[in-house]
């Protein structure tokens, strides 16, 4: 064929590639992102700076996006990959363990990733629409770096909105990735909010800087960049702040990891002799006898029953392993009290103290009620039965805890217990480390109970692990997690991991934990203070949204 015969290029067939090319990066990103909430495949170090980097192709795509539109579509792509990937292991819950078909599971899976997806739509429309003409023309170092702030802004409210509309979803939080890094040490200040905001601040830098196309606009990215590395070097400089001192005496614990089988742990039949194992394995003698542990720790529903259920012989038993170690036990269990409003029904946990004599927390033993619950696993939300229905898991219509609980004392340290999901929730775990209205002092030492073995031996494990160590940051306080699968862990003040059980297998872990006391900033304040920078960033970038300059007139039409 000639060549002047040659069909014409179909109109807007390189802005589809362009488009095509886009959606597939958010996709990919999204991917990246997933993989930086704990080591394995990437290794701890690589975390943050992969965190970044994912974040930072999706703020280069929103910052190039036509339009809101556009914007929202990328930011939806990308979040539907990260939570599709981040937390695979809900479909084992739901197929292996309640018996949902395999494809009804993973259609759940994408139905519960592509509404947490909108999160980071709205986060990217609003971007788009905030910096709408200010892109990439806009040479001044003041414009990109309110287009960076509009971007951190934007996307930390949407953490914030997505970790507390409908009792909240935190999980997969971006500033989770910076446990470790140079951004740690800012969760005294802001919490993992403020390390989000961080992370999507340094994500704009880079996109702003890849997007330079000439020398005066590189500068004015690169001042962007200097004010990310700024709050990188303040990070590694606070790193060495004490923000509590050491309360007391260390504390002996006892963290039990029984590793039994989800399948068995709710068969009748294997009751009576899961609950000698597991006293065994509890009482297990001390290598020495300063080694002898003051409490001995067990995970969630280590009781699958309610405590007023349970045999007497079966509490004969347990309160001779107290009485044999000599130390306190904390249970989780499931409890029924009665009191004179009703019958109460909750997750919670029980002390067993050597010489009480008590089984039931009526007698006088501490215990304590789960307040944040999950939905599904411990209240249905209304119009959901169907699927509790269709699925075979014994799921609990739980009552909530009261929102502040007396610690439990314990060897001259107290311990704030939570129980498996609650830990998420950075706001309520620094609400039992403050003082109380009647200015009684808060915990020392944060205690973690879970049953993660709902979700097999994958990502779950290593994520809560990497939560938990941001609650040690934001309290500078110790953790103790005793877990029936893992990680089973001990965490110092400052967020290192001191010792852990290998996850899946039996095993018990002594270890002395040194409870603080001592009030860090996000203690004090909570979120109030990044919720306030957010919104102030947003104010301003919509301020200069409406007074941005009118558009150049076009051109004539015999302009070259």
């Amino acid at each position: 064929m000639p060549p002047d015969s040659a069909p014409a290029p179909r109109p807007g067939a390189p802005d589809a590639r362009r488009a095509g090319r886009g959606r597939l990066a958010a996709l990919l990103a999204g991917a990246l992102q997933a993989l930086c909430f704990a080591p394995g495949p990437l290794p701890a170090w690589s975390l943050p700076f992969a965190q970044i980097a994912a974040l930072a192709v999706l703020a280069a795509l929103t910052f190039g996006a036509p339009d809101p539109r556009r914007a929202a579509g990328l930011g939806w792509l990308f979040g539907l990959a990260q939570f599709g990937i981040g937390v695979y292991w809900l479909t084992t819950s739901m197929h292996e363990f309640g018996g949902l078909p395999l494809p009804l599971a993973i259609a759940a899976l994408l139905l519960f990733a592509a509404a947490m997806a909108a999160y980071a739509a709205g986060a990217c429309a609003l971007t788009a629409w905030l910096c709408a003409g200010h892109g990439h023309p806009e040479r001044r170092a003041p414009r990109q770096i309110l287009n960076a702030v509009a971007w951190a802004s934007a996307w930390t409210l949407a953490e914030w909105l997505r970790g507390t509309l409908f009792t909240g979803f935190t999980w997969l939080n971006a500033g989770y990735a910076h446990a470790e890094g140079m951004f740690a040490a800012w969760a005294p200040f802001a919490g993992v909010y403020g390390l989000a905001w961080l992370a999507a601040f340094s994500a704009a830098a880079a996109a702003l800087m890849a997007r330079a196309k000439d020398t005066a606009y590189d500068r004015s990215a690169a001042a962007v960049v200097g004010l990310a590395l700024l709050a990188g070097l303040l990070g590694i400089a606070w790193s060495h702040v004490e923000w509590a001192r050491p309360l007391g005496e260390p504390l002996m614990v006892r963290l039990v990891q029984p590793a039994t089988p989800q399948s068995d742990k709710f068969q009748p039949e294997l009751f009576r002799p899961t609950q000698e194992r597991v006293q065994r394995l509890a009482a297990l003698p001390p290598k020495s006898e300063p080694d002898r542990p003051a409490v001995v720790i067990l995970p969630e529903t280590v009781l699958p029953i309610f405590q007023d259920q349970v045999p007497e012989a079966v509490w004969r038993q347990w309160r001779a392993a107290a009485e044999s170690m000599r130390a306190t036990f904390v249970l989780g269990a499931p409890l029924h009290v009665a009191t004179p409003a009703g019958d109460r029904y909750t997750n919670g946990a029980i002390a067993l103290r050597p010489q009480a004599g008590s089984s039931a927390p009526a007698g006088g033993d501490w215990h304590y009620d789960k307040r944040h619950l999950v939905p599904f696993g411990e209240f249905i939300p209304p119009g959901f039965h169907w699927f509790v229905r269709a699925m075979q898991i014994p799921l609990g219509d739980f009552d909530r805890g009261p929102a502040r609980q007396p610690p439990l004392a314990v060897g001259g340290q107290r311990l704030a217990i939570d129980i498996c999901y609650e830990d998420t929730f950075g706001e309520e775990i620094a609400a039992t480390v403050a003082p109380d209205g009647a200015d009684a002092p808060g915990a020392s030492i944060l205690v973690n109970l879970s049953n993660l073995a709902w979700f097999g031996d994958g990502w779950a494990l290593r994520q809560h692990l990497w939560i938990a160590r941001m609650r040690a940051l934001e309290t500078a306080r110790p953790m103790v997690r005793a877990t029936n699968t893992g990680a089973t862990a001990v965490i110092d003040a400052r967020g290192q991991v001191r010792g852990a059980l290998e996850p899946g297998r039996p095993g018990v872990l002594d270890a002395e934990v040194q409870g603080t006391e001592g009030l860090t900033p996000y203690v004090r304040w909570g979120n109030a203070p990044i919720l306030a920078w957010t919104l102030l960033g947003l104010l301003l970038a919509v301020r200069a949204r409406r007074r941005k300059e009118p558009a150049s007139p076009p051109a004539p039409a015999d302009a070259p």
